[in-house]
C-alpha cells in the first residue's frame, strides 16, 4: 500500500484529468484568510501531512510541491518524506513563488483550479491562465471532514463601545465614496463587535462575515436553532446595538441582495465571495481595511488589561520554572510534553484564563532548533540536566493575550550554547532599549536585534517582532519588526514582540521573547521620540551568560529588568519560590 498522502494526491489528479485542469492549488488558510484555520480547513495537512502554520500545495499532473518559509524548512523535509511532494522554499533570495512557478511550468493558457473560499482575491489575481473556482473541492474525497465550528459567543468590555467603532468605520466608508464595507477577517470582526468565541483553537474568534453600511450592520454567523444561553444573551446585546444576526451561508448572497458600492479588502476577502460581488453589477472598491491599524493601537483599558495579563502570566511562568528546576534536581524524569502540560495547568489556574494562545513549543536540544517545533504527545524527548531547553508559550485571558519565550539552561552548557544564548539576549536587549523618531517603521529597527548575531556571522530566518491583540490573535498586524519592507510606522499603544533567535540544526536553539508596548518619550527641537516599555514579567536566567559579550548598558538593562521582575512578582509568590527568584535575579 502506498503512502496515504501519495494516494490522496493521485485521487485529486484523477479529478484534474476529468475536468481538464492543469494545476490545483490547496492553501493553508480558510475563507477568512486566517493564519490559524479551524480543523475543517486544514486542507494542506490532509493532502500532504505537513502541519506547519504556513504552507500552500500545488499539484500538477506530474509534480506536487509545498511552498513554505524558512521557519519550516527542517519540519517540511521531515514530514514530506515519502509523500512525493517537493519542498519549495520561500523567504529566501532564490525563491520562486507559486504564480511565477505556474507561469514558467504551464504558460498563460493553463487552467488552475482553486478552492475559491480559501484563496484570497489578491492572490487569485496573480495566477496565470484561467482560474477555476471550486469551493470545498476536497469535500468529495475527505469523508470525515469536520463541520464549520460553532462555539459559545460572548461580549466583552474592550474600552470602546461597539457603536463608537461602527461610527469610525462608517466615516471611513463615507470618506471613500462607498455605501458599505464587507469585512471577512475574523479578528477585525471580533474587535468591531467586542465579541469573542473559540471557533478556532487558541483564538477567541467567531467564524463570520460583517457587512456595514450607513443604516445597518449585518452579521453573517452560524446560529444553531438551539444556541446556548450565553450566545443568545450575546445576540440580544448585539441586536440592541443595531446588529442584524443572519445565517452564515447567506453571505454568498450579498452581491444579489445589496444595492450600492461596496468596499472590500482583497488581501483578506476570499476569491469566491469577491467574484460574486463583482459579477453582481454593484461597484466594488478595493482598499486596505482600516480596522487592523485601529485595533493595533491599544486604548488605556486594553493596555491596563495587558499589564494585568502579564503580571498573572509571569507568576505562572515563575512557578513553572521553579517546578522544572526542582524536579530535575530531584532526579525526576520529565519529558518535553510533561513540561508543556504542567505549564498549561499552571496557566489554567489564573482567574479569567480562557485557553493557551497557541500550542506550546516545549523543546530540548535538537528540537529547539526548529523554530515552530511541535512537541510530541507520546515518546517526547526527556529533559536532561545539561544544555538548553526552549519554551515558547502564551495565554488567552479575558483581559489580555500573552506570548513569551524563555530559553533555560538546565545545567552545564557548551561554550557555543553560552555564546549563542548571550548574543541572542544581547540583540533582544538592544531592541528593547531602542529610542527612535515618530514615524519609524519596524523594519528600520530590525537590525538592532540582529546586529550582535550579524557581527558573528550568524542569523535567524523568522521575523523579530509581530503585533499581538487584546484577547485576540497572538499574531497581528499591520505593524511588525522584520527585514521585509513594511511602511507601517510604530505608534504609541502598539504592542509588539521582541524575539530574536538562533537555530543550529541537530544541536540547539535559542530564542528570548518579551512583549513590548510602544510609548512616547517626549518631544524636542528634533521631533517626537518613541521607545518601548517591556510588559512581559519573567526573569532571564543569567547562568548561561558570557558576560564579556555584553556592554555595560546591556548589563544594566538586564539587571534592572530582572530586579523589576522580582519586585513585581515576589509579593504574590510562595516564600520558597520568592527566595528562589531572588537568587535568580541577582545582578550580573
Amino acid at each position: 500500500m502506498g503512502n496515504i498522502f501519495q494516494e490522496r494526491v493521485e485521487t485529486l489528479r484523477n479529478l484534474m484529468r476529468s475536468k481538464g485542469w492543469d494545476a490545483v492549488i490547496i492553501t493553508g488558510s480558510d475563507p477568512h484568510s486566517s493564519e490559524y484555520p479551524s480543523e475543517r480547513w486544514k486542507q494542506v495537512r490532509w493532502i500532504s501531512g505537513f502541519t506547519g502554520e504556513a504552507g500552500d500545495v500545488v499539484i500538477t499532473l506530474d509534480h506536487a510541491g509545498l511552498w513554505t518559509d524558512t521557519r519550516y524548512f527542517i519540519q517540511a523535509n521531515q514530514q514530506l518524506e515519502g509523500t512525493g511532494i517537493e519542498l519549495h522554499k520561500t523567504r529566501v533570495p532564490e525563491q520562486v513563488l507559486i504564480p511565477e512557478w505556474l507561469e514558467r511550468e504551464l504558460g498563460d493558457d493553463c487552467f488552475v483550479a482553486v478552492d475559491g473560499l480559501c484563496v484570497g482575491a489578491d492572490f487569485a489575481a496573480t495566477l496565470p491562465g484561467t482560474v477555476v473556482s471550486v469551493p470545498d473541492m476536497l469535500s468529495r474525497f475527505w469523508e470525515d471532514r469536520p463541520q464549520i465550528p460553532q462555539t459559545p459567543i460572548f461580549t466583552i468590555d474592550a474600552g470602546e463601545p461597539r457603536r463608537s467603532k461602527f461610527a469610525r468605520l462608517r466615516e471611513f466608508i463615507r470618506s471613500n465614496g462607498a455605501d458599505a464595507m464587507l469585512l471577512s477577517s475574523l479578528d477585525q470582526i471580533a474587535w468591531l463587535l467586542n465579541a469573542r468565541a473559540s471557533d478556532i483553537e487558541y483564538n477567541p474568534l467567531i467564524i463570520s462575515y460583517l457587512l456595514v453600511d450607513q443604516k445597518s450592520i449585518d452579521w453573517y454567523v452560524v446560529r444553531d436553532t438551539e444556541s446556548d444561553a450565553q450566545t443568545e444573551a450575546s445576540f440580544s446585546i448585539l441586536e440592541a446595538d443595531g446588529v442584524n444576526i443572519l445565517p452564515y451561508a447567506d453571505a454568498a448572497l450579498i452581491g444579489s441582495s445589496f444595492e450600492g458600492s461596496i468596499l472590500v479588502d482583497p488581501s483578506t476577502l476570499n476569491y469566491d465571495l469577491y467574484r460574486s460581488l463583482v459579477t453582481s453589477g454593484n461597484p466594488v472598491i478595493e482598499t486596505s481595511s482600516p480596522v487592523d491599524l485601529w485595533k493595533a493601537v491599544k486604548n488605556p483599558h486594553e493596555i491596563e488589561g495587558m499589564r494585568k495579563a502579564h503580571l498573572a502570566d509571569g507568576l505562572a511562568m515563575e512557578r513553572f520554572l521553579y517546578w522544572l528546576e526542582k524536579r530535575l534536581e530531584g532526579g525526576a524524569e520529565i519529558s518535553e510534553w510533561d513540561a508543556s502540560v504542567k505549564l498549561s495547568e499552571l496557566r489554567s489556574m489564573i482567574d479569567s484564563y480562557r485557553s493557551d494562545s497557541f500550542e506550546t513549543i516545549s523543546a530540548y536540544g535538537p528540537g529547539a532548533a526548529l523554530p515552530h517545533y511541535v512537541t510530541p504527545r507520546s515518546n517526547a524527548p526527556i529533559l536532561r540536566t545539561s544544555g538548553l531547553y526552549l519554551c515558547d508559550s502564551g495565554g488567552q485571558f479575558d483581559y489580555g493575550t500573552t506570548d513569551i519565550t524563555r530559553t533555560v539552561p538546565l545545567g552545564r552548557c557548551s561554550a557555543l550554547e553560552r555564546e549563542d544564548y548571550t548574543l541572542v539576549l544581547k540583540g533582544h536587549i538592544d531592541l528593547a532599549m531602542a529610542v527612535f523618531p515618530a514615524g519609524t517603521p519596524g523594519c528600520r529597527l530590525d537590525a538592532l536585534a540582529r546586529g550582535p548575531l550579524w557581527r558573528s556571522k550568524r542569523n535567524f530566518g523568522h521575523g523579530t517582532g509581530h503585533g499581538i491583540g487584546f484577547f485576540l490573535g497572538v499574531h497581528e498586524g499591520p505593524q511588525d519588526i522584520r527585514q521585509n519592507l513594511n511602511s507601517i510606522a510604530l505608534e504609541p499603544g502598539m504592542i509588539t514582540s521582541n524575539e530574536p533567535g538562533i537555530y543550529r540544526e541537530g544541536k540547539h536553539g535559542v530564542r528570548h521573547e518579551n512583549l513590548m508596548l510602544c510609548v512616547s518619550l517626549g518631544s524636542n527641537e528634533f521631533g517626537s521620540w518613541l521607545g518601548f516599555e517591556t510588559l512581559t514579567l519573567c526573569h532571564f536566567d543569567t547562568a548561561a551568560i558570557e558576560k564579556s559579550l555584553l556592554d555595560r548598558d546591556e548589563i544594566e538593562w538586564l539587571n534592572d529588568y530582572n530586579e523589576t521582575v522580582y519586585r513585581s512578582l515576589s509579593p504574590h509568590l510562595p516564600d520558597e519560590i520568592a527566595s528562589w527568584l531572588r537568587e535568580k535575579t541577582l545582578p550580573v
